[in-house]
């Protein structure tokens, strides 16, 4: 993805970078953008436009749901970890009056658990889990949960997508992580894991607060998506991979946006205590991936996994 100006913040008492505040806009700026190519994907595999009632699950900032609404599609956001970063998505999808190409209705946004919404006038036709795992102890299982939860709100035959990361050895992202956090931990299915959709330590995502339940990195595992759809009930129908390059237009918007992710905040990590000194060994490690105009680009697979309600 071709690299984009960032907003600059000039102000001298600007707020601490680790403020979740400064890393939701960080976030909302700079990071999830790259995802977009992810998001498309999925969209265009599962037909969203018009007729379509999405709910995504973990929908942060909200790029994803505008995205849909655009193609036409009637959305509706559930996000429990990071709630600055929903206050963006309100920003976002509710805007004061009409704006030119959005053709879907208004959207609804709601914090909390999935299993809490409100039922829905009707039930949903796509469910969207766009946060990707494989990178966080108990991640796989705490996606488990949330589709097992939203499951009663949308019709028998909806579609379902899952994402995860790709293979390491064609994620960037994963070498950079273990170069700065001393590497992976085990797999989700070894003790204190969560394999068995018990919550495993820590979770809430591979790229959106690691440190949220308390635990550390893993290796993505190649059949997470395939074992998160068993467990939830759901019946598998069809697979992919999308290239998702991280690209920045300079170092520092490159750590600001990686800080915005949450991956680099593991608690067992020996730099994960100190903030300071986790970013310092970003920086350093982000040298091998600057190129000679500056930008740093970090080329990513992910994958995703469609599957029905039965």
């Amino acid at each position: 993805m071709t690299p984009m100006p960032v907003r600059q913040h000039p102000d001298a008492a600007a707020p601490p970078a680790h403020d979740p505040a400064v890393r939701a806009r960080d976030w909302a700026e700079i990071q999830e953008r790259m995802l977009v190519p992810l998001h498309v994907t999925v969209h265009e595999r599962l037909g969203v436009g018009e007729g379509t009632r999405l709910l995504g699950l973990d929908c942060g900032a909200g790029l994803a749901l505008l995205l849909a609404s655009v193609r036409g599609a009637a959305v509706t956001g559930v996000e429990s970890a990071h709630p600055e970063r929903l206050a963006l998505a309100r920003e976002r999808l509710t805007p004061r009056e009409p704006e030119p190409g959005r053709s879907g209705p208004p959207a609804v946004l709601y914090e909390g658990e999935p299993g809490r919404l409100p039922a829905p006038a009707e039930p949903f036709t796509v469910v969207t889990a766009l946060e990707p795992v494989g990178c966080a102890r108990g991640d796989t299982a705490r996606l488990i949960r949330r589709l097992r939860e939203a499951a009663p709100y949308a019709r028998r035959g909806a579609r379902v997508v899952l994402t995860g990361w790709g293979p390491p050895e064609r994620c960037a992202v994963t070498a950079l992580r273990d170069a700065v956090l001393g590497g992976p931990g085990g797999p989700e299915g070894a003790p204190g894991g969560g394999r068995d959709g018990s919550p495993g330590g820590g979770s809430g995502g591979a790229l959106g607060g690691v440190a949220a339940e308390g635990a550390g990195l893993r290796a993505a595992g190649r059949d997470d998506l395939e074992y998160a759809a068993e467990r939830a009930g759901l019946r598998p129908d069809g697979s992919g991979r999308v290239s998702c390059p991280f690209g920045y237009p300079d170092p520092e918007s490159a750590l600001r946006g990686l800080r915005a992710t949450g991956l680099f905040d593991a608690s067992d990590a020996p730099a994960g205590t100190d903030p300071a000194q986790t970013d310092k060994e970003l920086q350093e490690a982000l040298h091998s991936y600057r190129r000679p105009d500056g930008t740093v680009w970090l080329p990513n697979v992910f994958r995703y996994l469609l599957a029905r309600i039965p």
